[in-house]
């Protein structure tokens, strides 16, 4: 991260409950994301972050800390949106199923920029497999969460996990180890960028994922990398009228909020 304007938000760990395996699994992970560990309430000695990681009996949370804030940010890959999209059987018409390729027969992915993993997850489901890699800890660490409640739940969706791995670390990085029969087919990108004048209220994910992350100002760079390492194609999701984060794509698809800009690459 190179954006010098980028003030990341205070973060701490908590439990939700006095349960003492809640408040060990807290604490572990305050001590793995080196962040400190809120034991009870903020006081004037604490001070009050601007994010907490709430451990609750059930899944790990990502909660505002605001007055007014919205409801807290989880990954659940059994049930919600992520769920019936699994069960949904359309999900090949996607425009996303398109830009990756998948009409050629089952395609390796790698997703630099992974955030809750929505899109990581849906290619997965789609018989993709995929590496999806995300640089925030925090939310890597919400993921891992997810992957580890949705496992053995079906064996639908263990299939599903078998085709999904989760790499924390910064993508450019990374992507210099994927070479020869490394090398995935495809590289999907979905890289933050300064939202429009006239857009609408960004969803609480997106919002919150900025404020993590900031705007990626080296969105370009990874976009390089991923040329110089995707096999076939490199996929881009931009908003409807955004400009191309790259020269101009070999092809586009158009969904209803979003298009995929495809880059083939010539070799």
């Amino acid at each position: 991260m190179t954006d010098h304007d980028f003030n990341p938000p205070s973060i701490a760990v908590t439990a939700e409950t006095g349960d003492d395996l809640v408040r060990l699994t807290a604490v572990s992970l305050a001590r793995e994301l080196g962040l400190p560990f809120l034991d009870g309430e903020p006081t004037a000695a604490t001070g009050r972050p601007d994010l907490l990681l709430v451990q609750t009996t059930e899944r790990l949370e990502l909660r505002e800390t605001r007055r007014g804030a919205p409801r807290p940010i989880y990954v659940d890959f059994v049930g919600g949106p992520l769920g019936y999209r699994r069960l949904s059987g359309r999900s090949r018409r996607q425009p996303i199923a398109q830009a990756v390729g998948l009409r050629s027969g089952p395609v390796t992915v790698v997703d630099a920029t992974a955030g809750l993993a929505r899109d990581s997850f849906l290619l997965a489901c789609l018989g993709c497999t995929v590496t999806a890699i995300e640089r925030s800890p925090v939310l890597a660490a919400l993921v891992r969460d997810g992957i580890i409640r949705a496992e053995h739940h079906s064996p639908q969706l263990d299939a599903v996990l078998a085709r999904f791995k989760l790499i924390l670390g910064d993508a450019r990085n990374v992507l210099r180890s994927m070479t020869g029969s490394d090398a995935p087919d495809a590289i999907y990108l979905d890289p933050m960028y300064p939202p429009g004048k006239k857009a609408a209220l960004v969803k609480k994910e997106m919002r919150v994922c900025r404020r993590l992350v900031g705007d990626d100002p080296d969105a370009g760079e990874l976009f390089e990398a991923a040329c110089r390492v995707a096999r076939k194609r490199v996929v881009v999701k931009r908003q409807l009228h955004a400009p191309p984060l790259g020269p101009k794509p070999t092809t586009t698809h158009r969904g209803t909020r979003v298009r995929y800009d495809v880059y083939v690459m010539p070799r």
